[in-house]
């Protein structure tokens, strides 16, 4: 059976390796030969795209996914989404889910990879609802981590609820790189075994491990697998494209991609990679530290911002990463409970004193907030850090006003496409900058005279 190959240069590779820092520009001259050459799909968009594109890149990130629609004519386009959480760090309401869901699709999104980041399958209930309303294909991610916890009946039972809700294919997702060579065939045997549905698997090189659970998983069954060109592949990243098929070449896996193609745009990449300081300086090492600690790259580097001048408090953190994860019922680490986890570590390590100060995210985690912690959670300790506060046991959105109509509203006058609306609710502050400049680029308007002369009492 060939295997199937999901490209994540475009979206995770990048992502990874060099902070979802490459323009759109410099994406789109490679699109003609990707489109040739044959994967399952191309990974476009989600995850971080959507938030660096407007903080970071001033681009619009509908307006990327329309490029890459046009320029990519003959491929499916694949995107991550988090659920309830949709492309940003809070649970929205389920106006907000379904109405992000049908512009996905409208704009030219094909396959949606849908995942919570504790598998509170309530997470992700609106979310698959809505892809199969509006005719996508709904892909069911099961969160991958090591704990006392996470054996592979509840990965099994995980998956069960996702084919339940009528998932039209499954993902292992390893955002850590942490899953070992055998495990990653128990686990695929096992859900092949009991799912008659595709499933893929997607992994990161962080530990060194990917390239040999990737080859376990492909003689276990698994259909597809998430790789990237060797520019970006890695490190932090997926394994490399070319390695992949070089190892499965002249096997009954062998996906029969065109070689020559390939280093063809891998060759352009690269050019344009290293014309960024983050392509440049990007790391392809590997650091087994992962094993113990279960730390996807992206925490690491938001760690060394974080720390600043106290960076050489870095290796405390990452002990205190395990602890802190512990005492929260052992999520796993991808966003938002990466965050909500890291953050916590810094401010025990800083404060010299565990959970002497606590961040909002843990309150309202420990307050039932996020979804259902995966493990117990030690009723002294939760009432150390949230006293009396009531813990909900419903699915958090249930709690969420519709958002959408008093969003338009509060951005009416800057509104140019029915996006807008969604690109304000998931990042207030900086989609009304990205908009307003843009409007003012259009039409020449500077909103800082316009503001100032409203508040002396003149016209805007």
């Amino acid at each position: 059976m060939k295997v199937r190959i999901m490209d994540t240069t475009l979206r995770d590779g990048h992502q990874s390796l060099m902070a979802t820092r490459l323009k759109t520009e410099d994406m789109l001259p490679l699109c003609a030969d990707l489109d040739k050459v044959g994967f399952h799909s191309l990974e476009v968009w989600g995850g971080a795209t959507f938030d660096s594109a407007l903080r970071f890149l001033n681009e619009d990130p509908w307006e990327r996914l329309r490029a890459f629609r046009r320029a990519l004519p003959n491929s499916k386009l694949q995107m991550l989404f988090r659920g309830q959480n949709v492309l940003g760090y809070r649970h929205y309401a389920d106006d907000v889910v379904s109405e992000f869901v049908r512009l996905s699709l409208k704009n030219g999104i094909d396959i949606i990879r849908v995942f919570d980041a504790l598998n509170d399958m309530r997470n992700i209930e609106s979310s698959v609802k809505a892809i199969k309303k509006w005719g996508g294909h709904a892909q069911g991610a099961i969160v991958y981590t090591v704990s006392p916890l996470h054996t592979t009946e509840h990965f099994v039972d995980t998956a069960r609820t996702m084919v339940e809700m009528g998932v039209d294919s499954l993902c292992i997702k390893d955002m850590a790189g942490i899953i070992s060579p055998h495990v990653a065939f128990e686990l695929v045997s096992r859900l092949k075994q009991e799912f008659n549905l595709p499933l893929a698997m997607h992994s990161h090189y962080s530990s060194g491990m990917a390239s040999m659970a990737y080859l376990k998983a492909v003689e276990a069954g698994v259909d597809i697998i998430d790789t990237a060109l060797s520019p970006l592949a890695l490190g932090t990243s997926q394994p490399c494209t070319e390695s992949m098929l070089a190892a499965l070449k002249g096997t009954p896996y062998d996906p029969e991609l065109d070689m020559g193609l390939l280093a063809k745009i891998s060759t352009e990449l690269k050019k344009r990679k290293d014309k960024y300081p983050e392509g440049k300086n990007a790391y392809y090492g590997v650091d087994p530290h992962v094993l113990a600690s279960h730390i996807p790259g992206g925490m690491m580097t938001n760690f060394v911002s974080q720390l600043g001048a106290h960076a050489d408090k870095l290796p405390q953190v990452i002990e205190e990463v395990p602890r802190v994860r512990a005492d929260l019922g052992y999520p796993p680490l991808v966003t938002p409970s990466s965050q909500i986890v890291g953050s916590q570590a810094v401010l025990n390590v800083l404060s010299g004193e565990r959970y002497k100060m606590v961040s909002n995210e843990v309150k309202n985690y420990l307050a039932g907030h996020y979804g259902r912690a995966p493990g117990q959670i030690a009723e002294d300790f939760r009432k150390k850090i949230i006293g009396d506060t009531p813990v909900i046991d419903v699915r958090p959105a249930d709690l969420i006003a519709p958002e959408l109509a008093g969003a338009r509203q509060e951005v009416a006058p800057y509104l140019e496409q029915e996006e807008d609306v969604l690109t304000y609710v998931l990042f207030p502050p900086v989609a009304l900058k990205f908009l307003k400049e843009r409007q003012a680029a259009k039409y020449g308007i500077d909103f800082n005279l316009a503001a100032n002369a409203a508040k002396e009492g003149y016209p805007a």
